[in-house]
């Protein structure tokens, strides 16, 4: 197992804010518990994006939890990543499916879900909903499950 110190280059730094979408800026690190399925949950209250279409922001809170396998997403770069939609046009729901296909491939996690609460806009509010299990295993099958289970 590599040294923590030597996996991030975020922590400690001073904070550089991307324009636009950034999948770059994600970092991970080892997972200490890989043997244990545990949930590891952030919650963003303060997501903002900008329609594709008119350019004006929208605002949402974005809930993502997941049980890691080998690598865990480091929160600094999390937030930056989230940040770099700020001026990034993209629709409510591919949002959602981005940023949990990029931690998909940042952690090949057992599971994964993303949600997202949007604001609303012209009396309506959008809540996309992504998920992921492994496939072949129980997290696949976990997965469908809550899928199907959303209210």
């Amino acid at each position: 197992m590599t040294e923590l110190k030597d996996q991030l280059s975020l922590l400690g730094r001073k904070t550089e804010y991307k324009q636009d979408y950034a999948p770059e800026v994600l970092e991970a690190f080892d997972n200490k518990h890989p043997e244990n399925d545990y949930w590891v949950r952030f919650n963003c209250p303060e997501f903002t994006s900008l329609c594709p279409i008119t350019g004006q922001p929208d605002f949402a809170e974005i809930r993502i939890s997941y049980i890691p396998d080998i690598k865990m997403v480091e929160s600094k770069s999390l937030k930056l990543y989230l940040f770099s939609f700020r001026s990034h046009g993209a629709f409510h729901e591919d949002c959602v499916n981005i940023i949990m296909k990029d931690l998909i491939t940042l952690m090949n996690p057992k599971y994964i879900e993303v949600t997202g609460i949007f604001t609303p806009r012209g009396g309506i509010s959008i809540y996309p909903y992504a998920n992921y299990g492994r496939p072949g295993t129980k997290f696949e099958q976990m997965a469908e499950h809550r899928l199907m289970n959303r209210e």
